[in-house]
């Protein structure tokens, strides 16, 4: 039975354009399946996990209360929370389910959810291995809550849907931009306001796409991607959570902007503001993105890299300890992930249509060490 209702969904999201068409097109075939009153999706870092743009509001208003719910979500203690439904091995949940039929038991509910006049959730990640490309949140005002059938739906569309996500994903050439400029610094008081802004921060910001925001004083939104960077640093200062607070946004021109925060001190070691800064992917930043648009494995993007700088088969070999055969064999799969046959087409698609900056003589990947390749000649 779940079969063709995910054929159903699927079959729409694939006549989506965009990432936000893929929201859009997805949660309308779901609701004709799933009733559910409003919505929200969101994509999100695969690497943090945080929101990122695009945000698809649905039947929510103007969307002015998104500050707060993921304010909520992220400061406090709430019932199956994003990040641990992106390490569950159900990744969806309903909120009357988890809680027993008492909603009221996680905190989310109570500041929020049930004033807004909202009966119950149903909340997923869109997840491909341990990558989170977004996640999704479907609200009903009434009526039965959802069900065990529904979150399997759910949770059955979230391979599917990030696949689909992720190859919007890839870096596009033509406006791409990698270190070099000034970043961009904003400060941000315990309530969430931008209180202090140069520049380059100011012109950054006026280059991310739509999207619910938080304003300021100084004539400035903050973007919620923007805003829920620096409420994780908040949560990480606070010892809620060990992630990183860093998020990267595609900018309407079409490259990659990292937003990166961190909560300063005050006097006598009391929070302080916290500190976000703005500026292009760098390409450590650009690498972390590539690798997951085009599904490669830490092994694989390290291969590759070294193949971009002009590496054999056998330096690669010896730069990375490994054998010559291994090589050919993480070489085939990336030609697959990348739809190429040649060295030249890989380093075409993956790197020079992309942009990106020479590639630093070190290379480090999460969970392996630091790789110097030498010279091809």
């Amino acid at each position: 039975m779940t079969g063709p209702r995910l054929a159903r969904v699927l079959s729409a999201a694939d006549r989506a354009g965009d990432p936000l068409g893929v929201f859009g097109r997805a949660s309308s075939a779901l609701r004709r399946l799933v009733p559910f009153d409003a919505a929200v999706w969101a994509a999100t870092d695969p690497e943090t996990g945080l929101i990122t743009a695009p945000m698809l509001v649905e039947n929510l208003g103007s969307g002015e209360g998104c500050a707060d719910y993921w304010r909520s979500e992220l400061l406090e203690e709430n019932v199956v929370p994003f990040r641990d439904l992106a390490r569950a091995a159900v990744p969806a949940a309903g909120l009357s389910a988890a809680t027993g039929g008492l909603p009221a038991r996680s905190a989310r509910f109570r500041s929020l959810l049930g004033r807004q006049g909202v009966a119950d959730e149903l909340r997923g990640v869109l997840r491909t291995g341990d990558r989170p490309w977004a996640v999704v949140s479907l609200f009903r005002n009434g009526g039965a809550p959802f069900g065990p059938a529904d979150a399997e739906l759910l949770a059955g569309l979230s391979a599917p849907l990030a696949a689909r996500l992720r190859r919007f994903s890839r870096p596009a050439g033509g406006g791409g931009r990698t270190g070099g400029a000034a970043p961009g610094l904003v400060l941000v008081d315990a309530s969430g306001e931008a209180t202090s802004v140069n520049d380059e921060a100011r012109r950054y910001l006026a280059l991310l796409p739509d999207g619910p925001s938080v304003p300021s004083a100084l004539g400035v939104r903050l973007p919620i991607w923007v805003a829920g960077t620096a409420l994780q640093a908040r949560a990480v200062a606070g010892g809620r959570d060990d992630g990183d607070a860093r998020v990267r946004i595609r900018t309407t021109e079409g490259w990659w902007l990292a937003c990166h925060a961190s909560c300063l001190s005050g006097p006598d070691g009391r929070p302080g503001p916290v500190a976000l800064v703005l500026e292009p992917a760098p390409a450590a930043d650009l690498a972390v993105i590539v690798a997951g648009a085009y599904g490669l494995t830490p092994r694989e993007l390290q291969v590759t890299q070294l193949v971009a700088r002009g590496l054999g088969t056998a330096e690669i070999a010896a730069a990375l300890v490994i054998s010559p055969h291994t090589v050919r064999d993480h070489l085939k799969a990336v030609f697959a992930k990348a739809e190429v046959s040649s060295r030249g087409e890989l380093v075409a698609r993956l790197f020079a249509e992309h942009y990106w900056p020479d590639l630093p003589a070190a290379v480090r990947l999460p969970g392996d060490r630091t790789v110097r390749a030498r010279s091809a000649s």
